[in-house]
């Protein structure tokens, strides 16, 4: 009986970690992307944002961190690139200051 019950135990044990594992898990700068995408279309309003690309995470302090990302966007007939940089609070997840910075190519 023991052996039947403990062979039940790890058969559920490995489905429920193999169904936790298989779900997809968002990246935890997402929030921070998606924050970003919101000002770079309020801050270039009816233009097309043609690409979008995660450049990472740089430690500010124990605390804080800032990750970057660079949009295209095709404004008129020119290209610009667009860094947006988000710094927030590890500790209670708050957006600290969100920086723009055009670079014109």
């Amino acid at each position: 009986m023991k052996k039947q019950l403990f062979t039940v135990l790890l058969l559920g044990a490995i489905l429920f970690s193999f169904s936790t594992s298989t779900q997809a898990q968002q990246p935890d700068y997402e929030k921070y992307g998606k924050i970003a995408i919101a000002v770079v279309k309020a801050d270039y309003p009816g233009e097309e944002v043609r690409d979008y690309k995660y450049l990472g995470r740089k430690k500010i302090n124990d605390t804080t961190v800032e990750d970057s990302f660079r949009f295209q966007v095709q404004e008129d007939t020119k290209k610009v690139d667009v860094i947006v940089r988000v710094n927030h609070d590890l500790s209670n997840n708050k957006t600290l200051t969100i920086t723009v910075v055009p670079q014109k190519q």
